[in-house]
């Protein structure tokens, strides 16, 4: 079992800055990626961000150069550095573990943009 805990989300206004972080614990040597998704009311959860073991990224075209993932091996922890924010980016951010054969989901933090 992994358990992960998001915490930094938060009211900003657009064109902001705001960082979220996911602490894992539990049988972390089973995962393989982290991610970062998000879902907005009455929305389907989309994939915001990937990271692997080696510190590759991943990124959807709609996200690329404005959302950064990086990783503490140290802390066991996954962050999210969200920059120029927009009222569309609002939503609830959950972190997402993926072993071979499962995923693990935090509790989500909600993240919300005001124009």
């Amino acid at each position: 079992q992994v358990q992960l805990v998001e915490s930094g989300g938060g009211l900003v206004q657009a064109g902001a800055s705001l960082g979220l972080s996911c602490a894992a614990s539990g049988n972390i040597d089973i995962i393989i990626y982290m991610r970062w998704y998000r879902q907005a009311p009455g929305q389907q959860r989309e994939l915001v961000a990937t990271i692997d073991t080696h510190g590759s990224t991943n990124y959807p075209n709609s996200i690329k150069g404005r959302f950064t993932i990086t990783r503490d091996d140290v802390k066991n922890t996954v962050s999210l550095q969200m920059n120029s924010l927009k009222p569309d980016d609002t939503a609830v951010y959950y972190c997402n573990a993926r072993s071979r054969d499962r995923n693990f989901w935090g509790q989500g933090t909600q993240v919300t943009v005001s124009s």
